[in-house]
């Protein structure tokens, strides 16, 4: 097989990765959607907490501004991914607003404004890097930083679940989405050569194994369905 050949397949591959992590991501762009039904119907925003989506945002807008051309070729579908991701979280950010109590609503509007002003300086500050490699590398640190926390959140999940015995908050086709994303930009992070992608979403397939086999695990001793998340999030 010829080295042309061979690139092609290279290519193939990495772009049949990144679109079946943009799919598979859809699963938890859209998880959040029975907690906010229930946010909606009973006009409160109850014990649930605004700060995943804030988060959310921010992460989504490294790893978007990571994936454009300014800052690393040829990583258009980390762009599209994190674009819809963003547009997800922002809406699911406005409805918490709408039925959060004053209180809340004051702090969640502070948060939000700090997350996008961080943002700015992120978005200003590798601007001024004139060395390419330097830009990449140091908004590179940044969304594989940001990515890595958001795949340890579930941490407190599993423990609750093995501390429990019971897999009542932890639903499994978020946990099988979580998995199947990982898994498929980890196959585009190595198939590119990158390991601001292959790291982090590395991590994010083994916590996404971990999870799996634990619902398998604990899904015979109890006797409980699966209900929303304590901590919402997509990611």
């Amino acid at each position: 097989m010829s080295l042309f050949g061979a690139y092609s397949i290279c290519e193939v591959g990495k772009d049949a990765a990144g679109v079946a992590g943009n799919i598979f991501a859809f699963g938890l762009f859209v998880s959040p959607i029975p907690t906010f039904r229930r946010i909606i119907r009973n006009g409160s925003t109850e014990m649930f907490s605004g700060l995943p989506y804030i988060y959310s945002l921010l992460n989504c807008m490294i790893c978007l501004w990571y994936g454009t051309p300014l800052i690393s070729p040829d990583n258009l579908l980390v762009t599209t991914v994190n674009s819809i991701g963003a547009a997800f979280q922002l809406v699911y950010i406005i409805l918490f607003l709408m039925y959060a109590e004053k209180a809340r609503k004051v702090r969640m509007v502070g948060l939000l404004l700090a997350v996008l002003g961080i943002f700015v300086i992120i978005l200003v500050g590798s601007l001024q890097i004139d060395d390419s490699a330097m830009r990449r590398m140091f908004v590179g640190f940044l969304s594989c930083a940001s990515l890595i926390s958001m795949f340890a959140s579930p941490l407190f999940i599993i423990k609750l679940v093995i501390r429990t015995k019971s897999i009542e908050f932890m639903p499994f086709y978020l946990s099988l989405s979580t998995f199947l994303m990982s898994f498929s930009f980890f196959l585009y992070g190595l198939l590119s050569d990158d390991a601001f992608i292959y790291v982090p979403n590395g991590i994010g397939t083994v916590l996404g194994i971990i999870q799996l086999v634990l619902y398998f695990y604990y899904k015979g001793s109890s006797s409980e369905e699966c209900r929303e998340p304590l901590i919402v999030s997509y990611e």
